[in-house]
């Protein structure tokens, strides 16, 4: 599977241009489920953006690849949101964002295109396709904000006042 993000998202012949990157990550959900690959390429200039995702996973047995993908995909778009977006905003008393349109979230101008690779095992169990994007991706697009800036975010969402603060601390 790593071999075949690398193919999809050209990792070999990558150049690094100023403020863009590209950045892996590769786990198994929950030590159980199904493998995931993924390669997010990052722009970082006037604000933080996931410009494009590439997916390799192996799902065990595919009983309906375009179901799969729709799952894939769906976790990618919110895993990009949950790492550049998603907080819950508080003020000294409370939390402010109580309405859909005061939470923060990705909006469609903002979601990148999601290419998807499956590993069909016939022989396997289905693993699920709802979640194993998670913890990859948000690997990968931390790992592409480090390499594009120099600077490691550890806590998320990784917005523009955060990548501040941390390259001022170093």
């Amino acid at each position: 599977m790593l071999l075949k993000v690398a193919e999809m998202s050209g990792w070999q012949a990558r150049t690094q241009r100023e403020g863009e990157a590209l950045g892996l990550g590769f786990a198994r959900y929950k030590n159980k489920g199904a493998w995931c690959a993924a390669v997010a390429q990052v722009e970082v200039q006037q604000d933080i953006r996931v410009r494009r995702v590439w997916l390799a996973v192996d799902v065990g047995r595919v009983v309906h690849a375009d179901g799969v993908r729709n799952q894939l995909e769906g976790g990618a778009i919110q895993t990009v949101s949950w790492c550049l977006k998603e907080a819950v905003q508080f003020d000294r008393t409370r939390v402010t964002s109580d309405t859909w349109g005061a939470y923060p979230i990705l909006r469609f101008s903002e979601v990148p295109p999601v290419e998807i690779a499956l590993v069909d095992r016939p022989q396997e169990k289905s693993l699920g396709a709802g979640e194993p994007t998670h913890g990859p991706l948000a690997a990968a697009i931390a790992n592409a904000l480090a390499s594009a800036t120099g600077v490691r975010l550890r806590d998320m969402p990784f917005t523009w006042d955060r990548l501040r603060q941390a390259a001022l601390a170093a």
